[in-house]
């Protein structure tokens, strides 16, 4: 259980299924009040019955598609203007294509880099200057471990989601002594549909099958720590430890790994 979560309005992008999902139901079961985006409104509408008739608390969602920047920021505004006090948010909303950068199509470059990290970077920056006012606030980034360590075909969604944490890292410091938190979510491969559009052969979710992180649990553990001072969340903790082989030994581990790096 985490009280702190009691009475909080906390917005959750990328909340119309897995790990989104989940986190709303996990912030409702505290007490708290889950303000979900996503584009598909009809599974948001879903997710609020259920949750309002679950948990007796309030649930609000807004359709939004979070790789048109315009779009995004003025939904971003009526939330504000709607509920006045955010005190949480969650920067969870991510996708990715897994190809050789030579085979890419830019239109999937130009969208995992404007729903990755551009429309992370936005929701941040509109609402950064309102925690900073009310001196306390959380902001949650959902990373990955590809942020620590590439891959062949997910060149340029690694190279997203180390953005994700170079930003987190930089901006934990600028606000850690004004009374905002701000955490880093680095997961490895999680059982929900990501892997649809990723690698729609399914042959990379076949392969790392057996390493699935449950989203429930992933989503558990995030909200235990919502509003407390964690600078990162390592799912699952054997691959973080070889995160931290990787920054020490990278020819050694890429060698070592290629046969698994090369899965996809």
């Amino acid at each position: 259980m985490n009280e702190l979560v009691k009475g909080k309005k906390v917005l959750i992008t990328g909340a119309s299924s897995g790990i989104g999902k989940y986190l709303a139901i996990h912030v409702a079961h505290e007490g708290g009040t889950p303000i979900l985006v996503a584009r598909s409104a009809d599974r948001l509408a879903i997710i609020k019955e259920k949750i309002e008739a679950a948990f007796s608390v309030p649930c609000y969602w807004y359709k939004a598609d979070l790789s048109n920047d315009a779009e995004w920021k003025d939904v971003i505004d009526q939330i504000c203007y709607d509920h006045g006090s955010i005190d949480g948010l969650i920067n969870n909303a991510g996708m990715a294509v897994f190809d050789l950068v030579s085979e890419a199509k830019w239109q999937d470059i130009d969208r995992m880099l404007s729903i990755n990290v551009k429309s992370l970077f936005r929701t941040t920056h509109q609402l950064l200057p309102h925690f900073l006012q009310q001196g306390r606030g959380h902001i949650v980034n959902i990373a990955s471990q590809a942020g620590k360590i590439a891959t062949p075909k997910s060149s340029v969604y690694a190279a997203t989601k180390h953005a994700v944490i170079g930003f987190t890292n930089g901006l934990r410091m600028e606000v850690e002594n004004q009374g905002v938190y701000v955490t880093s979510v680095n997961l490895g491969p999680v059982r929900t549909n990501f892997f649809n559009q990723a690698d729609p052969t399914g042959a990379y979710e076949k392969a790392v099958d057996r390493f699935m992180l449950d989203p429930n649990k992933v989503a558990a553990e995030v909200v235990g720590h919502l509003f407390t001072q964690q600078r990162e969340i390592n799912l699952p903790a054997w691959m973080n430890s070889g995160s931290k082989v990787y920054s020490l030994a990278p020819v050694f581990l890429e060698k070592a790994m290629e046969r698994q790096f090369n899965k996809k």
